[in-house]
């Protein structure tokens, strides 16, 4: 385990040349330095956020769904039958021609009948539409909160104003209460969301949201322990610009605002084509690859960190496209509401959307990579 130890915290790999853990370990008074330990603050922190949510969702958004009319949809329930139960859960949920063959001659049921219910046992899965509702609610609040403070945190920042300041005597840079606050929430958040998938009715992108929360948990954690936090609190600030606004958009959906809901939607595409081909690029990639170099030369961490914001870009840049290229088709199609088209019938995040026509590896890299 020591040798495991030492391995995996190798000074070569984590810090610059001439620069050792032990000449981070003992600050003078009052300075604090990042350290792995410090990440474990967050666990308790996520239950926090976790116990927030559930209170959230049913004192606050449950009330805001019923004024709005948002009701939960009572589907009809499929019948109960063990036999297909078993199926359903431990072999398909849509069986091919030959299977739906093979059970109907077991249970002396009709095809039909058989079809219909692996229909109403899938529909049973689907959240309702309150359910997304809230849920989105609870996501567009948190998402607003933390992009409020973190844009007030880093307005008074001054490498926001220069960003030659994110390297500046690094590795020797003092963590202020507020910048670890800010890290430390945005990693207990993607903690709660790890926790609440588990407890949540499971949809269709499971894995890939999870294998998305797990690289992003691992990423944040990576900028901290190498204490690239003030470049990791401008990533973070970027791609929490747009979020809030498709939360939002989402809501105006669910609630059958269709005006509002484009207008959000137009407003949040403007936004994450600024933030994400713009700003990320010529603001942060800049720093990150040039500044720093000028400033403390390359090293084996400095070269992993680029190499995954430069593949962030990328996505950035396939993403983008694919929501043009739908919302162009949309609006070519007449469609009644834009927003529509671009969501999953559960209300997931665009760009999970059909995942068989816009190649399934880009999409499961995309999760894995999204900050």
């Amino acid at each position: 385990m020591a040798a495991l130890s030492a391995w995996f915290w190798n000074e070569r790999f984590w810090l610059p040349h001439n620069v050792t853990w032990a000449d981070l370990a003992d600050p003078a008074p009052g300075v604090e330095y990042p350290k792995a330990g410090h990440l474990l603050s967050a666990l308790p922190l996520a239950l926090g956020i976790f116990a927030v949510r559930i209170v959230f969702e049913r004192y606050v958004a449950g009330p805001c769904a019923s004024a709005l009319q948002i009701q939960a949809e009572v589907g009809r329930r499929a019948q109960p039958s063990a036999v297909l139960e078993k199926v359903f859960t431990s072999i398909t949920k849509c069986p091919d021609a030959r299977q739906l063959d093979g059970l109907s001659k077991q249970l002396d049921w009709e095809v039909r009948k058989v079809q219909r219910w692996f229909r109403h046992r899938r529909n049973q899965d689907k959240p309702s539409t309150r359910t997304k509702f809230c849920e989105s609610m609870w996501r567009f609040t948190f998402y607003l909160c933390v992009f409020t403070y973190g844009l007030a945190f880093l307005w008074q920042s001054p490498w926001m104003w220069d960003t030659r300041q994110c390297w500046y005597n690094y590795p020797y840079q003092v963590l202020s209460p507020g910048l670890y606050c800010y890290y430390v929430t945005e990693l207990a958040f993607y903690w709660s969301l790890m926790f609440s998938q588990f407890i949540d009715i499971k949809r269709k992108d499971f894995l890939i949201m999870f294998i998305h929360h797990l690289a992003t948990i691992g990423l944040i954690s990576f900028s901290y322990v190498n204490n690239m936090v003030r470049v990791g609190s401008l990533v973070l600030c970027v791609h929490d610009a747009s979020d809030f606004l498709l939360e939002a958009a989402k809501l105006a959906n669910y609630a059958k605002y269709q005006r509002l809901c484009d207008f959000l939607f137009v407003v949040f595409g403007m936004i994450f084509f600024t933030t994400r081909l713009i700003i990320y690029p010529y603001w942060v990639l800049n720093t990150t690859l040039f500044e720093s170099w000028e400033i403390i030369g390359p090293y084996p961490s400095w070269w992993l960190f680029n190499i995954l914001l430069l593949v962030l870009q990328l996505l950035h840049i396939i993403w983008s496209y694919l929501i043009a290229r739908i919302a162009f088709k949309a609006l070519i199609r007449g469609k009644k509401s834009l927003m529509s088209s671009l969501l999953l019938p559960d209300g997931q995040k665009i760009l999970s959307f059909q995942p068989s026509l816009y190649w399934p590896k880009v999409v499961l890299l995309s999760s894995l990579l999204l900050f």
